[in-house]
C-alpha cells in the first residue's frame, strides 16, 4: 500500500492528548465512510424510483400510441438513457470515494493496536475473489445498464409498431 500522508505532528509535539485525539479522529473518519455508503444507497433508491416510474410511463405512452416513431418520439428515450449513464457514473464515483476512504482507514489501522477493517477485507479476499465477496458496487453498476436496456427495448418497440 502506498504511504499516505496521515500524520501532521509527532506525539511529542502534539502533547498528552495525542492518542485520545488520534482514536477519536479514527472513529469519526470511519463514521464518515459509513455515511458515504448511506448516501450511495439513498442515491440508488432515488434513481430506482425515478426509473421505475419512467418505465411505467413510457410503457403506457407506447401502448396508448402517444409516442410516435419520429425523432421527437425518440428524444425522451435518449434523455432517459442519458439519465441512466449519469446514474452509472454516480455509482462509479461513490465506488471510487469509498475505495479511497477505506485505504485511509486501513492506513490509520496500521497505527492502532488492532485492524478490524483490514482483517475483514483480507478475509473477503480483498474483493478479488467473487466467491468470497462480490463488492456491491460491481453489482450496482449493472442496475442502470439494465434500465438503459429496457429503455432501448421500449424505443425499438416504438419503431416496430
Amino acid at each position: 500500500m502506498d504511504e499516505l500522508p496521515l500524520l501532521r505532528q509527532t506525539k511529542a509535539a502534539y502533547g498528552a492528548e495525542y492518542e485520545k485525539h488520534f482514536f477519536e479522529q479514527y472513529k469519526l473518519y470511519v463514521e464518515m465512510a459509513d455515511r458515504v455508503s448511506a448516501r450511495r444507497i439513498l442515491a440508488n433508491s432515488f434513481f430506482v424510483g425515478v426509473h421505475t416510474a419512467l418505465i411505467t410511463a413510457f410503457t403506457v405512452l407506447l401502448k396508448e400510441k402517444v409516442l410516435q416513431p419520429s425523432l421527437v418520439g425518440l428524444a425522451p428515450f435518449l434523455a432517459v438513457m442519458l439519465l441512466c449513464f449519469i446514474w452509472w457514473r454516480v455509482v462509479y464515483s461513490y465506488r471510487q470515494l469509498n475505495s479511497a476512504k477505506f485505504k485511509v482507514v486501513h492506513a490509520l489501522e496500521q497505527m492502532l493496536p488492532v485492524a478490524p477493517y483490514d482483517a475483514e477485507w483480507t478475509a473477503m479476499g480483498r474483493g478479488t475473489n467473487a466467491r468470497l465477496y462480490l463488492p456491491l458496487t460491481h453489482v450496482e453498476n449493472w442496475v442502470p445498464v439494465c434500465f438503459g436496456l429496457l429503455y432501448l427495448l421500449l424505443a425499438i418497440t416504438l419503431y416496430r409498431v
